[in-house]
């Protein structure tokens, strides 16, 4: 299966580290001139370099800014002011009892997970249509479907933007652009192996530390194991891809089998 994105140009938030670098890199590799997002230069600059020597002939550009912020996103899209696939991959997670999370912690994880997104899609729909073609995608989760005890102001923000995807899809009925989201199952980046080991005695080795945990933690995964992130760029190469013209308003599932239902 042949994928061309020669000629678009992605912008793909959060893209420094973890799903969302092998997201970049998945997308360059198929020809499409990639934004790397990140709060700081210093960590953009960072994240080139390493993208750069994993894809050499690719075409990347640096675009720091906070886009949970009004002036953040300004700053990116002042680098990409024409957006051809918008990847929503930006987001927080962390547990916490559920009886102890503040009214501020609620509006940070909605500000940063939904409202960023939100933001951007607003921004950059308008001109997709008039174009007639675009792709946007957000990063969900199986936490959108699995409500987590440890973490349901996560999980809350996940199952906001599937609501999110569908309505903007809505929004881009006939023009051409496709709007979906990715449900990204447990996912081995820095951030969950610390996780992980918020959950798990931290003394094991990390072989250990993950059968551990997928068997206490998520023990109805059908894969019995954290997913890479470069499977689940692969879906969202696809869907960015001329491909993928066919598929909207739709919660695509990278979950291992994690989320126990027939559809979404």
């Amino acid at each position: 299966m042949h994928i061309d994105l020669a000629g678009k140009t992605a912008l793909v938030t959060g893209s420094t580290q973890g799903i969302g670098a092998a997201i970049a890199a998945g997308l360059a590799r198929s020809g499409a001139r990639v934004a790397v997002n990140g709060r700081s230069a210093e960590s953009v600059d960072s994240a080139l370099d390493r993208l750069r020597a994993e894809v050499p002939d690719a075409e990347f550009l640096a675009a720091p800014g906070d886009v949970a912020s009004d002036d953040g996103s300004r700053q990116v899209l002042d680098v990409v002011p024409q957006v051809d696939i918008l990847v929503n991959n930006l987001g927080i997670f962390g547990s916490r009892p559920a009886l102890e999370i503040s009214d501020d912690e609620w509006r940070r994880y909605f500000e940063v997970n939904v409202l960023a997104a939100v933001r951007l899609t607003r921004a950059c729909l308008g001109g997709m249509m008039e174009r007639s073609w675009g792709r946007v995608q957000y990063i969900a989760s199986d936490a959108a479907i699995v409500i987590p005890a440890e973490m349901i102001h996560y999980g809350m923000t996940k199952t906001s933007l599937l609501a999110v995807a569908r309505g903007f899809a809505k929004v881009a009925a006939g023009s051409g652009v496709t709007v979906n989201s990715v449900l990204a199952g447990p996912t081995r980046t820095g951030g969950v192996e610390d996780f992980v080991y918020e959950l798990v005695d931290s003394q094991l080795p990390w072989d250990e530390a993950q059968r551990v945990f997928m068997r206490e933690h998520r023990p109805q995964s059908l894969l019995q194991r954290l997913i890479e992130p470069e499977e689940i760029a692969s879906m969202v190469v696809y869907l960015s891809s001329l491909l993928a013209s066919a598929t909207t308003g739709a919660a695509i599932r990278v979950d291992g089998g994690y989320i126990d239902a027939i559809v979404p």
